[in-house]
């Protein structure tokens, strides 16, 4: 998988960024290549619990019914802990690359663990701590990756969902060979 182009959306709600997914998947984008991070709510319905059924992740809760049908969805899922974001729920392929970056011990200038999953898919720190500050508010990201033309059509369907912020994100290498 290409994972050197990126798009990351924010969503200020579940229900924004399920309707973007939703969006994505009507147009024929490969879920293999989205990923969704939000926090894990804590409100008068706590989560009860998280669990693996086969290769399904279930979670009880406020937003269950919506990170149910995200974890069917995309490919992977994952539940962290991450000091100064909180308890964060991940499902897709950045779950992949956050736990490289977390079993290969990558330290990146002062970010989290997230962050360095970031950091290795090309996105700028100054991006990552937009984005982390943006989950610290119970907001979501949604991140598409993949070659240039399939970023640049996810980043056209997104441009439509409205989402708070929406960049594009080229690794550094592409963007070294594109200015010479």
């Amino acid at each position: 998988m290409n994972k050197n182009n990126s798009v990351v959306a924010i969503y200020p709600s579940h229900t924004a960024a399920e309707a973007a997914v939703k969006e994505l998947e009507q147009s024929g984008f490969d879920m293999k290549k989205l990923s969704i991070v939000g926090r894990d709510y804590h409100t008068e319905q706590h989560v009860v619990g998280y669990y693996n059924v086969g290769d399904r992740m279930k979670h009880w809760g406020k937003i269950g019914a919506f990170w149910g049908w995200i974890w069917g969805c995309l490919f992977g899922s994952a539940f962290f802990l991450i000091p100064g974001i909180g308890p964060l729920l991940i499902a897709g392929p950045l779950v992949g690359w956050l736990v490289g970056a977390l079993e290969s011990a990558v330290v990146v200038g002062g970010l989290s663990a997230l962050g360095a999953g970031l950091f290795g898919l090309g996105i700028p720190k100054d991006s990552i701590l937009k984005y982390e500050t943006a989950l610290k508010t119970d907001k979501f990201l949604l991140l598409a990756h993949g070659s240039a033309d399939e970023i640049i059509h996810a980043k056209e369907i997104l441009n439509g969902t409205n989402p708070e912020t929406l960049e594009h994100h080229q690794s550094t290498w592409q963007r070294v060979a594109a200015s010479v």
